[in-house]
């Protein structure tokens, strides 16, 4: 898939570098899916490894099987309080299963994922597999980001 350019606001738009950077010390993102009622929306935890997103969820919730029947998927992590601190990225793709499901252990070809998810949510050590997540893999189709402190 083609990563397609934000078109608009790029005055105030994140630099790849910015993105990276964000992605990486933010904690929480927002993730929306398509259920049969409608829209669906869920706070997850994520890892950014540069260019895939990363999710570690509950295999048996109704995003997963949101995701199993369309994989297109909408993932906001934003931040600020009044309008002038506003910043965030936006991304839009889609979703696949990469790894057993349920996660029992350590998943091969994801060490490096794992560990920055251990990292980043635990301090640090060996991943946690509970038997009841499962990752998947987000593919951007578009990335957007505004940061409205970059208005002056």
């Amino acid at each position: 898939m083609t990563l397609k350019q934000q078109k608009r606001g790029r005055r105030i738009a994140m630099t790849s570098a910015e993105v990276d950077a964000y992605l990486a010390q933010e904690r929480t993102c927002r993730v929306a899916t398509v259920s049969p009622d409608g829209p669906h929306a869920t706070p997850l935890w994520f890892v950014w490894d540069g260019s895939v997103l990363w999710l570690y969820s509950l295999s048996r919730s109704q995003r997963w099987a949101d995701l199993q029947r369309d994989p297109r998927i909408g993932v906001v992590v934003d931040g600020g309080v009044e309008f002038a601190e506003l910043h965030g990225v936006e991304l839009t793709g889609t979703v696949e299963v990469v790894g057993d499901v349920p996660v029992t252990g350590p998943t091969p070809g994801l060490e490096a994922v794992e560990r920055e998810f251990a990292r980043k949510y635990r301090g640090g050590g060996d991943m946690v597999h509970d038997g009841r997540h499962g990752w998947l893999k987000v593919t951007p189709g578009k990335i957007s980001s505004w940061d409205f402190r970059k208005m002056g």
